[in-house]
């Protein structure tokens, strides 16, 4: 695990990357964990969707837009401002999912392009004391997408790239606190903002594609758009060796 500190002068002193080499790279990586990102995805949907029926359940879901108001632009900016307040604790839950479910996929990642062996723990960050850090992050990124959301369009672009980076900083850096993730989350994310977003974009409208596939083809293309975050991580920041938080629960799996 890295320092807050040893973060930051490495993200400071982080060479410019390739786009060419990002996109290349997401394609080779995916070729190798496709499958396991789609349960990365599966299980995150599966969440969001069974959130959904509780939160309907329990009468806390948004609710729809009435087309009877017609599409006038205060109708709209309500609609928009109430449903956002009201997905927050919704929001909150399914954002702790993602990160712990993300986390765990990115040290999956890490195995594979070092060609490390050990299991494919999707619960790892669950199952390992990090549950209620994983909750506090997902508190955070709620709360910061939700400021963001209610300033319209340009602002929550801004943040989304930083907030993509909450997932790999927690996924390699477990113990540090939550804000030293979420500033070494700003840090190489308005460092690296515009290959992070250009990469994702692309890699979006790639994984889009699935959609061709009568939709469900989406849920094993999904997971592309998450790996540039890993390849920037890797080539800045990097992965420290013999890390003490790969030996817990595993008696095989010792090298970092």
């Amino acid at each position: 695990m890295h320092t807050l500190n040893a973060l930051q002068q490495k993200i400071n002193n982080a060479r410019s990357l390739d786009f060419g080499d990002i996109i290349s790279n997401s394609f080779d990586l995916f070729k190798k964990v496709w499958l396991k990102g789609f349960l990365v995805v599966l299980f995150i949907i599966l969440i969001a969707f069974i959130l959904s029926l509780v939160f309907q359940v329990i009468g806390l879901s948004p609710g729809g837009f009435d087309i009877n108001n017609g599409f006038e632009l205060e109708t709209l900016t309500e609609f928009y401002s109430e449903n956002i307040l009201y997905s927050i604790p919704q929001t909150i839950l399914v954002s702790t999912a993602t990160i712990g479910f993300l986390a765990a996929f990115y040290r999956i990642c890490k195995r594979e392009v070092q060609g490390e062996t050990g299991n494919d723990d999707y619960f790892y960050f669950f199952n390992n004391g990090y549950f209620t850090r994983i909750f506090m992050l997902g508190i955070i990124y709620t709360g910061i997408a939700t400021v963001a959301q209610l300033l319209l369009f340009i602002p929550y672009i801004y943040v989304f790239v930083p907030l993509s980076y909450f997932a790999i900083v927690f996924a390699f850096n477990p113990d540090l606190s939550e804000t030293e993730i979420i500033k070494a989350s700003f840090a190489l994310g308005n460092k690296k903002w515009l290959i992070t977003f250009g990469t994702m974009f692309v890699m979006g409208i790639i994984a889009m594609l699935g959609i061709l596939a009568c939709g469900v083809g989406l849920l094993f293309t999904m997971s592309i758009m998450y790996l540039p975050v890993f390849l920037i991580y890797k080539d800045v920041i990097g992965f420290k060796s013999h890390s003490e938080i790969e030996k817990i629960g595993q008696e095989d799996d010792s090298q970092y």
